[in-house]
């Protein structure tokens, strides 16, 4: 099973967005960025929420408990 901070690097470097640049959309510093896809760091709940968001993948594909990014429907 893959882990955050390595689904979130690759996310990242798919839709060709810097660390700081990800920060920026996020309201956070690109250190925060540095330290979740290193591993130092996790986000807090809303931030995963914004994560799975802005790359349009489900909050389970983002953690690693799906292969599936699909996003749930939303009403």
């Amino acid at each position: 099973m893959r882990d955050f901070s390595e689904i979130l690097r690759q996310l990242r470097k798919e839709k060709k967005i810097s660390q700081k640049a990800l920060g920026e959309v996020l309201g956070i510093s690109d250190r925060n960025i540095r330290f979740y896809e290193s591993g130092e760091h996790r986000p807090d709940f809303d931030g995963l929420l914004q994560l799975a968001d802005y790359f349009q993948v489900s909050l389970d594909y983002l953690v690693g408990r799906s292969d599936d990014p699909t996003p749930p429907a939303q009403n």
